[in-house]
């Protein structure tokens, strides 16, 4: 596998570099022998160099990479300088310039970072505000990284268990769509001269045939322009908001969509209470992570609750924020005075029982659909060979 590194050596400044390696670790091992500190590293796919792929500006990234170039002693401005002057794509450039420019001015690294809020958001800026009150931006910088990685731990675990489910499906439909619109009309033109002695289920799937060869071009173009116009109706706000309210309907489904909205919300809420943030203020800017209706309301009156002067917890048990055990744990919290810490465990307590409920139904999903898709295939195949089983019969 090929890698590519941005590495760090005082008498060379920040560098990128290139090599091949077993694995991630290997890679590392490899560059840090030869004396260079890494700032970050990536695999590189030969399919995925095209012009314009990959210019998005992530924050974790440029989060972990000045985070290494001042563990290494440079200052903050000169990390911000070099950074831009090494970043490879032009919107990041421009961002990364921007930045520096607005150091060099004498503005606060929060105040230049607000100053983009389309790149920057709330929570990164209210981070790195806090610190500056601290003086330790290091840790503001860790604590943002490692927030990043708890709260896409359920969502990878949820994308690596839908990957076989997935293939499956695909691999499934393409041996379907082949028997219907190969196999299928080439068997109607063998039985066409039994006419009426086929059973009627295997009639329908020769009139299918039948229908399938005859309009395969029009099949085709239909299904040409199905799958884009579906593809863009699925970006539009206002159908994703539809699809995701049938989802919000479903019984089981709903609810750990619920569970999952409220890891996030706590947890995003945990980091900005450990940062300093009072905690109405942190209410407000977490609002936007409730995006099912109900939540959003009970979040609302919960605010109004706490700024009336009722404890978080009777809030949150009243509205429905909280499970059982996450009030008790809020009420641990309240007395003990770390808040923070309370949510932060609710949010662990959350993600937990949504690993385990995502390891049990891929458990039980997989199998399923096994059987589903095998039984489809298999009914297919049996309508097309039962004329020459039952001609088999009367032949006896």
């Amino acid at each position: 596998m090929q890698f590519e590194i941005k590495v760090y050596r005082p008498e060379e400044g920040v560098s990128v570099r290139q090599l091949n390696a077993g694995d991630a670790e290997d890679a590392r091992r490899q560059i840090e022998d030869q004396g260079y500190r890494v700032i970050s590293l990536r695999k590189r796919f030969a399919g995925l160099n095209w012009p314009g792929f990959g210019q998005s500006f992530s924050v974790p990234l440029f989060s972990q990479e000045l985070l290494a170039l001042l563990e290494a002693g440079l200052s903050l401005f000169e990390s911000i300088e070099i950074l831009a002057h090494k970043s490879r794509h032009a919107d990041s450039r421009q961002i990364l310039s921007s930045l520096a420019t607005h150091l060099r001015e004498g503005l606060p690294f929060s105040r230049a970072l607000a100053n983009r809020p389309e790149t920057f958001p709330a929570l990164y800026i209210a981070t790195i505000r806090t610190s500056e009150q601290t003086g330790n931006l290091n840790e503001a910088l860790r604590r943002y990284l490692e927030y990043q990685r708890q709260l896409n731990q359920v969502r990878d675990k949820v994308v690596s268990a839908s990957v076989y489910p997935v293939l499956l499906i695909s691999v499934g439909t393409l041996v379907v769509l082949f028997l219907l619109a190969y196999v299928v009309p080439r068997f109607s033109k063998v039985y066409e001269d039994l006419g009426h002695d086929l059973p009627w289920i295997s009639r329908l799937l020769i009139q299918w045939g039948h229908f399938f060869s005859e309009n395969t071009g029009s099949i085709g173009l239909t299904l040409a322009l199905a799958l884009p116009l579906l593809g863009f109706a699925l970006t539009r706000p206002a159908v994703r908001a539809f699809a995701t309210r049938l989802l919000w309907a479903l019984p089981a489904l709903g609810e750990k969509m619920r569970l999952y909205q409220l890891a996030r919300f706590t947890r995003t809420l945990a980091m900005l209470i450990n940062a300093g943030i009072p905690f109405v203020t942190a209410l407000e800017m977490v609002r936007g992570l409730l995006r099912q209706p109900a939540l959003l309301h009970a979040l609302q009156q919960s605010e109004q609750w706490i700024r009336e002067g009722r404890s978080v917890s009777e809030a949150f048990a009243a509205h429905g924020l909280a499970t059982e055990v996450g009030v008790r744990l809020l009420t641990v919290g309240e007395r003990s005075g770390n808040l923070g810490q309370s949510m932060e465990r609710i949010a662990k307590l959350y993600d937990d029982e949504l690993a385990r409920w995502i390891d049990w139904f891929a458990r039980l999903f997989e199998p399923l659909l096994m059987i589903v898709i095998g039984f489809i295939i298999g009914l297919i195949v049996i309508l097309m060979y039962l004329p020459i089983f039952e001609l088999a019969g009367a032949i006896q």
